[in-house]
C-alpha cells in the first residue's frame, strides 16, 4: 500500500521593494526564485505529488509555476484556491478537507503564518526552528506522512517525515 502525504511549501521570498504595491501582487525576488527551484529539484527527486493545492497570490503562483515545471505537472494536478491567502488553520484544514479525498499526495502552497501554524497543529511531534527560530522559512517544505491511512486533519495525527529549508539543502 501506499503511503498518503500532505506536503506542506511555503511560497519563496517576495519582493518588497514596491512598498504601494497590494501585498496579493507581490512577485518573487531573484532569491525567491532560485530557491523554489532548488526546493522543486528536491522535490522530485523525494516525492510523488497527485494535486497541488495553491493561494492565488503572485507570489505563491510564481513558486507553484516552478513547482510544476519540475515536477512535470499538468495543470489539471492545480487548484488555485482563494482562501488559502492569508488562510487561518481553519480555513487551511477545510481546504485539505475538501481536496484530499482519494489522493495520496497532496501539496499545499502558501504563506505564513498560517502554514507555521497548520504544521504544529497536524504534526504529532513538534517541528523544528531554524538557527534564526523560524519553522516555514520562504520556499521550505515539510512533508507531513499518514502511513496508510487517508490525510487527514485531526489534531497532531501525522508524522513529520521532514523539514528542509533551502539554506539546509546547501549542507545535505
Amino acid at each position: 500500500m501506499s503511503k498518503h502525504q500532505l506536503i506542506i511549501m511555503r511560497h519563496g521570498k517576495s519582493d518588497w521593494s514596491d512598498q504601494d504595491k497590494p501585498d496579493f501582487e507581490r512577485p518573487l525576488t531573484m532569491r525567491g526564485r532560485k530557491a523554489a527551484e532548488k526546493m522543486a529539484k528536491w522535490l522530485k527527486r523525494q516525492y510523488r505529488v497527485d494535486l497541488i493545492l495553491c493561494s492565488p497570490a503572485l507570489r505563491a503562483k510564481q513558486t507553484c509555476l516552478v513547482v510544476i515545471k519540475h515536477l512535470k505537472l499538468s495543470k489539471q494536478n492545480l487548484i488555485w484556491e482563494p482562501s488559502l491567502y492569508e488562510a487561518s488553520v481553519k480555513q487551511l484544514t477545510a481546504a485539505i478537507n475538501n481536496y484530499s479525498e482519494n489522493i495520496q499526495s497532496l501539496l499545499l502552497i502558501g504563506r505564513n503564518p498560517g502554514l507555521d501554524q497548520l504544521l504544529c497543529y497536524l504534526s504529532q511531534t513538534p517541528p523544528s526552528v531554524n538557527d534564526g527560530g523560524k519553522l516555514l522559512t520562504t520556499s521550505a517544505i515539510a512533508v507531513l506522512n499518514y502511513g496508510t491511512h487517508a490525510i487527514t486533519t485531526k489534531p497532531h495525527c501525522a508524522a513529520l517525515e521532514c523539514l528542509v529549508r533551502p539554506k539546509e539543502l546547501e549542507l545535505l
